[in-house]
């Protein structure tokens, strides 16, 4: 898997900076606002009805939903890196960005130019929301950041709607914003996407509505010409029943304090659900097998649940007979690819 960068990455920025705006407001005003915005979010919102209205609304669900997205967004973002490793995008536009955590993970996993190995061109990062105090708070944040590219980020009001107009770029990202659209303008936004970009990342919620409109976007963007680089090893149809299941991952998140007292929970940690599909135009080298349940590890074996490149669902027992397959099968986790790419086959 795409390797993590240092302490010093924007994750840590990222939390550092969230920190300090929760610490500037009132504990009982931003669990009141965060709880309202989360119902708002799980109904019907019209697509000309932007649910963040002012700041506190802004910081409320920055504090309590961006760390969330941001690592949803980079799981994807790394998977997607995996599977074209020798491409780097020179632009990026988030689609319904809101305070930016797409821009953050794209700046976790594809750093700065001084910082690269291949010197590569600052990138040009370009961020699309309808509700101006989410645009205001992200560029508030992003101008502490530790990317430059992040610093120089443009962060534009637009209508996300079937009008909608996406500028020429290597990398668009559109999270977690299919599920506040129509489905004409899902379909729209989708196309507008692939129509503007060499690659497009689609991230919803892991439950089986978010499932179905991934799968949907999936499909528009291989008609579009474009290849899946992950977490799908093909470009077939998929081959989960519609109905029976539904395919997603699922992130761990470090709870702030907003977290828990929005929540009454004590665990510091949570796992975010969540369903996503990375397509490239330039053909990708995907994974030979994706996991797609929790590993079961019983003893002298492990059970991996697995999407293949033929386009099947297959189970695979390792077993300790196998040595270092076996060794690399007990640290492989949910949505890891399978094998991994530097271990030796069996």
């Amino acid at each position: 898997m795409h390797a993590p960068l240092s302490p010093q990455a924007p994750a840590e920025a990222l939390r550092a900076g969230l920190a300090e705006l929760v610490d500037g407001l009132p504990p009982r005003q931003a669990a009141r606002a965060t709880a309202r915005l989360i119902a708002n979010y799980r109904g019907d919102t019209p697509t000309d009805a932007p649910v963040l209205r002012d700041r506190s609304d802004v910081v409320a669900y920055a504090a309590y939903r961006m760390p969330a997205t941001f690592e949803a967004g980079r799981h994807a973002l790394g998977a997607l890196a995996d599977a074209v490793p020798d491409w780097t995008p020179t632009s990026h536009t988030d689609i319904g960005g809101g305070t930016g955590a797409a821009v953050w993970a794209a700046a976790d996993i594809w750093p700065d130019a001084a910082d690269a190995p291949d010197g590569a061109a600052l990138r040009s990062v370009t961020v699309l929301d309808w509700a101006e105090p989410a645009l205001a708070l992200g560029r508030e944040l992003a101008a502490r950041a530790p990317s430059a590219a992040l610093r120089a980020a443009r962060w534009r009001r637009a209508r996300i709607d079937a009008a909608l107009d996406v500028p020429p770029s290597g990398l668009v990202t559109v999270s977690y914003v299919l599920g506040e659209l129509t489905p004409a303008d899902r379909t729209a936004v989708v196309d507008a996407a692939a129509g503007a970009a060499e690659a497009v990342t689609v991230v919803e919620p892991g439950t089986p509505d978010g499932y179905r409109r991934i799968i949907d976007a999936r499909d528009r963007l291989i008609a579009a010409g474009f290849h899946v680089a992950a977490p799908c090893p093909h470009s077939a149809a998929c081959p989960i029943e519609e109905g029976t299941d539904w395919c997603h991952f699922a992130a761990r998140v470090s709870r702030s304090s907003l977290h828990r007292q929005v929540k009454g929970a004590s665990l510091a940690w949570e796992d975010e659900k969540f369903s996503y599909v990375a397509a490239t135009r330039p053909r990708p080298a995907p994974a030979a097998a994706r996991v797609v349940r929790r590993p079961q590890t019983r003893k002298g074996q492990v059970l991996l649940d697995l999407c293949r490149d033929a386009g099947e669902l297959r189970r695979e027992t390792v077993t300790k007979r196998q040595g270092p397959l076996y060794r690399a099968a007990r640290d492989t986790a949910w949505g890891d690819p399978w094998p991994p790419r530097e271990d030796p086959a069996p």
